[in-house]
């Protein structure tokens, strides 16, 4: 924040945010293109970089320096959207990865260990054209948090493991919301809800799930997705 000098006194504005850069792998030129299109105009993002190979994306990934890889997890020549995001996480390692898969399989993300999941979103490339769906899961890639599709979320309400059984039917609702990258206030706003009650059902939740907000870990949101994942035990 900073404070701008008016007539009426000073007041706190918000210094605009830059927007997220972004790169894209994609092998299948017409859904690059349907990317692109879903991607251009808005704003709060940036593609720096479009490639057709994992060779082209590993030789030019670092000179670019995005804050959002979006990657095919399906790729000619040996290499999948995990080994690409892998790889680019040793010399970038706070990059966002954002993978798109036609398969609405979460076990899929069985490749990246646990600790590693951190930044990781998974979307169908069907849901693209959902584009608010599109960019929380780019803005939770880049903010750390893991973020999965709409319809991975609905595959799997109802058949939740381990300590997710216990839950109520609105902690339920809230972690759900949670998985798919909404922020406290989104929550409320979808459940119609105050903020503060979001908040405390949060509270709630972690407690539930068996989550230390006070570890220093892993992000707590990427725990409570993690357990909802059925990752439990590994972090």
């Amino acid at each position: 924040m900073r404070s701008v000098a008016t007539g009426g006194g000073p007041q706190t504005t918000a210094v605009p945010r830059r927007p997220l850069r972004l790169l894209r792998l994609e092998d299948e030129p017409l859904f690059r293109d349907l990317l692109g299109r879903a991607l251009a105009g808005d704003e709060r993002l940036e593609v720096v970089g479009t490639f057709g190979t994992a060779a082209e994306t590993l030789a030019a990934a670092a000179s670019l320096r995005p804050d959002v890889l979006i990657l095919d997890i399906e790729l000619a020549g040996g290499w999948t959207g995990i080994r690409v995001g892998l790889t680019l996480r040793e010399t970038l390692p706070t990059v966002g990865v954002l993978l798109l898969s036609n398969h609405a399989d979460a076990e899929l993300l069985a490749g990246v260990r646990p600790e590693q999941l951190a930044g990781w979103s998974y979307v169908l490339k069907r849901s693209v054209a959902d584009v608010a769906a599109l960019v929380r899961a780019i803005e939770g890639a880049a903010a750390g948090l893991v973020v999965l599709d709409p319809e991975l979320v609905r595959l799997r309400s109802g058949r939740l493991p381990g300590p997710l059984g216990g839950l109520t039917p609105r902690q339920r609702q809230v972690l759900e919301l949670i998985a798919q990258g909404y922020a406290n206030a989104a929550i409320a706003e979808r459940l119609g809800l105050a903020e503060k009650t979001v908040e405390n059902q949060i509270n709630l939740l972690y407690q539930a799930l068996g989550i230390d907000r006070g570890d220093g870990g892993l992000h707590v949101r990427v725990q409570a997705v993690l357990t909802y994942l059925g990752r439990t035990g590994d972090f």
